[in-house]
């Protein structure tokens, strides 16, 4: 790619970061437009994690038969808002038909080239102080209460050992007393993944904006796309709110907003918004050291170096703004019940965000079928920051003609 080359970026999150700096790296003159503000929306306040463990995709083989009990209980973490909404429906009938073995295997292998790719990437780029994000490599515990559901998990390990090679360390309720004092006594054990990291995503974001102004990128915040500008195949200009924008070539990173763009980009984008909650304060007295998740209850907890964060939820409600205080609850209680000391005051940020949920938990990293200088790069479901790294440099190699490092095949937007 040449410096002549100008390049624009919708979509100021994590993933559109990304593309912006590897398409940098190769000499594009890169412009950001956002509607928003840059780091804002989904890469805000999310988690942090950087998980190579997450391999496998939500549409697995018990996944229905979990949906629909988890749905009969109030207090559930999931849910979905019951209306006439018909990509909905479809969305979750395909959900459905993915749900079978041969399905989650192969998504899994596509989920993992990218997964280990963005934590390649991510090693490389705080090493070089590329990125400043409060990085920390200390791995991933999942804690449960009941042996029942603790030794449930084993075949699962199994599978993730052997088939992809990421196995878990698991420990019993006395060796979690002794190693992690932050938890209640009496849980039942644990599976540790000791290779997977994590980071606090405004940081991050806000590191992303230095490195890449410094770079000459442009940023353009508050600038909301109306429509992309046609003319023999190919995008010439976005209609903003901001005036025209021309650029040689364009890349939609707009995250669960994507399905918006359908209509310009001449493509099914089958992207449901999954809305998640989370809460961030200061660091408790008792503080766990390493980030857990607490799949009874379906919260996660996210140790950072500055603060500490509470998250969780999946909500099918649409494009709903809402901060509802009883999901708001959920995170609380789920807290309450494994750790000593679950929060503090004061809260610093209640927060909702819009993971990007494709119905096979691939994301779509893909040029556009009807315009041939456009491509897509959405649908990161709820590993977003992790596929992050991995996502920008794949979309800058195949936009540069350059041989990808990972098989873009599974990620094509036609195979919907």
């Amino acid at each position: 790619m040449s410096d002549s080359q100008s390049v624009i970026i919708i979509g100021g999150g994590v993933v559109g970061a990304s593309c912006a700096y590897y398409l940098q790296q190769r000499g594009a003159d890169v412009t950001i437009v956002e509607k928003q503000s840059f780091g804002a929306a989904c890469s805000h306040g999310n988690c942090g994690f950087v998980c190579p463990s997450h391999v496998l995709p939500l549409a697995e083989p018990r996944a229905i038969r979990s949906t629909m009990k988890a749905m009969l209980s109030p207090k559930s973490p999931f849910s979905i808002k019951p209306r006439l909404d018909v990509k909905l429906w479809m969305w979750l009938l395909n959900f459905a038909r993915h749900c079978n073995e041969r399905d989650m295997l192969a998504g899994g292998h596509a989920l993992q080239a990218l997964l280990m790719s963005s934590m390649d990437e991510y090693e490389r780029l705080v090493t070089e102080q590329v990125v400043d994000c409060e990085w920390q490599k200390k791995g991933l515990l999942y804690v449960y209460k009941d042996q029942q559901r603790l030794d449930a998990y084993e075949p699962t390990n199994q599978l993730l050992s052997e088939t992809f090679n990421e196995p878990a360390v698991k420990f019993t309720g006395e060796q979690l007393e002794e190693l992690h004092p932050a938890l209640k006594p009496g849980q039942a054990g644990a599976w540790f993944y000791e290779h997977d990291a994590h980071v606090r995503p405004d940081k991050l974001m806000e590191s992303w904006k230095q490195t890449l102004t410094a770079n000459g990128a442009k940023i353009l915040e508050g600038c909301e796309v109306q429509q992309i500008v046609r003319q023999d195949g190919k995008a010439v200009s976005l209609q903003t709110n901001q005036g025209e924008l021309t650029a040689d070539r364009f890349v939609v990173a707009t995250g669960a907003l994507t399905p918006f763009l359908e209509k310009f980009l001449g493509c099914k984008i089958p992207i449901q918004p999954g809305k998640g909650y989370s809460l961030t304060m200061p660091r408790p007295k008792l503080c766990p050291t390493v980030p857990m998740i607490f799949p009874e209850r379906r919260v996660a907890v996210t140790p950072m170096e500055s603060g500490y964060r509470l998250g969780s939820i999946m909500e099918f409600a649409g494009y709903d703004e809402s901060i509802k205080p009883e999901r708001i609850k959920l995170l609380r209680d789920g807290a309450d019940a494994f750790l000593k000391d679950p929060y503090c005051e004061p809260v610093e940020e209640e927060w909702y965000g819009w993971r990007p949920m494709t119905y096979d938990s691939l994301p779509i990293i893909d040029r556009s079928p009807s315009l041939e200088n456009v491509w897509i790069a959405a649908g990161h479901n709820m590993i977003g920051l992790s596929m992050s790294t991995g996502t920008g440099k794949l979309v800058a190699e195949m936009m540069s003609g350059e041989k990808p490092h990972i098989d873009p095949t599974p990620f094509r937007v036609t195979r919907f």
